[in-house]
């Protein structure tokens, strides 16, 4: 069990069957009565973004979540294929609970892969990844203006704004929680 005066930033817990990861913290101390906890959360199996409070001293249960590395192996209609390090074993993951993070899925990247119950619930992406540009417009000659950007796609279908030196073939740095461009590798 956590007291919610306990939850901070990533921290997954359970309410009413469903589990929950707080995204932001707000802690407000009234005058007479009891600290308020305001807390932005998302539901790890749909999606939803619902903000909650609740009072100082509520206790909450701390939803355990088993994280394994697995390899990305293909992708098969709707379903992600990874396979497990250890044992072999392969687990299809459906694109709806992938999110976005399909965007940075490369085959054979290995890939930590959350789980809830023994059941995949989503994965852990490095905070940046280097990824190939597969198609870029070339920079217009003369377009010299500070900050300058033109669209790319990388080899994994993700399309970013990039500055306009990047040519097809380059390989970029790319950060994974907002999909903006960081520096060429």
């Amino acid at each position: 069990m956590i007291l919610s005066q306990e939850l901070r930033p990533s921290k997954t817990f359970e309410l009413d069957g469903q589990i929950f990861t707080v995204l932001n913290y707000h802690h407000n101390k009234q005058a007479r009565g009891g600290a308020i906890i305001k807390v932005k959360i998302r539901n790890i199996l749909t999606g939803s973004i619902t903000e909650k409070t609740f009072r100082s001293g509520e206790k909450l249960k701390i939803a355990r979540i088993e994280s394994r590395p697995m390899q990305y192996l293909y992708h098969d209609g709707h379903n992600y294929i990874f396979m497990d390090q250890e044992s072999f074993e392969q687990i299809g993951i459906n694109d709806e609970t992938l999110g976005d993070s399909i965007n940075f899925l490369i085959e054979g990247n290995i890939i930590n892969v959350n789980f809830y119950k023994d059941s995949p619930i989503g994965v852990d992406l490095p905070i940046s990844m280097e990824l190939k540009i597969s198609k870029t417009d070339p920079g217009l000659r003369g377009d010299t203006v500070s900050g300058a950007t033109k669209p790319a796609t990388t080899e994994t279908g993700l399309t970013i704004n990039v500055p306009l030196f990047i040519n097809e073939g380059d390989i970029i740095k790319i950060d994974t929680r907002t999909s903006e461009y960081i520096e060429r590798v």
